[in-house]
């Protein structure tokens, strides 16, 4: 597996938003490094990032970060993963920087039952308590949902769902994007849409309405095809909305235009302006 990096694509024909990366995870630590990535980001199109948190660490950074660079943007929560030592003193630091100007939703927050980390009770009891922050606070929920579909979709019902809901990196086939879509609920697609054996995503991509979808890299995994295993950045969402424009039959113009407008519609941000 090779640990190059992709090479930066040409600049797409409009601005687009890459709406869930981690930039601490991709070696960020200080404003210059924040900057470097952006710098890099916006050469291929990509003008904004919101920058993900999954632990306590992880959203105090994200949340400072967001104050370094006006084309960032973050989102707290803990993780599922991270859920089995989820107490009131986390609970009442993650309320706190959720409350932050420049963080822009709850996320990620839902539930995997891949990883064998976090209990499924404990998972189920954290996403619940999102589920309320996000209503509280009036932001974005976004979800992790690995393998766990169905409890997503039920506890959502359950708690009812807050304004707007986004499933992060979407893992579903077009049956289930049918339903998310139906529900009003946004489904954000990765570098995973566009490998080739991903059929049911490629369903989903396809029917999703072109106001309830967003592309992310989720950085620095899932980069996407043909760099397949290589690290991923946020210029790589470039990639990504190319694959969805072929996939979708549609220009690639019109797929920057449609993601663009979306986040900043999800995410209340200011519109980015075209060179």
């Amino acid at each position: 597996m090779s640990r190059e990096h992709p090479p930066v694509p040409d600049p797409l024909p409009a601005p687009a938003i890459d709406s869930h990366t981690h930039l601490d995870a991709c070696g960020a630590v200080t404003a210059a490094d924040v900057a470097e990535l952006l710098d890099r980001a916006e050469s291929a199109g990509i003008a904004r990032v919101v920058t993900v948190a999954d632990d306590l660490a992880a959203a105090r950074w994200a949340a400072q970060a967001s104050t370094w660079d006006d084309r960032v943007y973050a989102a707290v929560a803990v993780h599922p993963t991270r859920t089995k030592d989820f107490g009131d003193t986390e609970k009442s630091e993650v309320e706190q920087l959720a409350r932050g100007e420049r963080v822009v939703a709850i996320g990620e927050t839902g539930l995997d039952y891949y990883w064998d980390y976090s209990p499924a009770e404990a998972q189920q009891a954290a996403f619940r308590w999102h589920i309320d922050l996000a209503k509280r606070l009036g932001k974005p929920l976004m979800i992790h949902d690995r393998e766990a579909h169905e409890d997503v979709l039920r506890i959502l019902d359950e708690e009812g769902a807050p304004e707007t809901v986004v499933f992060h990196c979407f893992s579903g086939d077009g049956e289930l994007a049918r339903h998310c879509a139906d529900a009003g609920y946004v489904l954000s697609f990765a570098g995973t849409v566009t490998f080739r054996k991903a059929t049911g995503l490629h369903d989903a991509a396809r029917l999703v309405p072109a106001d309830q979808y967003l592309v992310e890299t989720d950085a620095p995994f899932l980069t996407p095809h043909p760099f397949r295993g290589r690290p991923n950045e946020p210029y790589c969402a470039a990639y990504t909305v190319r694959g969805l424009a072929e996939l979708r039959g549609e220009s690639v113009e019109d797929v920057a235009n449609a993601v663009r407008t979306t986040a900043e519609r999800v995410f209340r941000l200011q519109p980015v302006t075209s060179s």
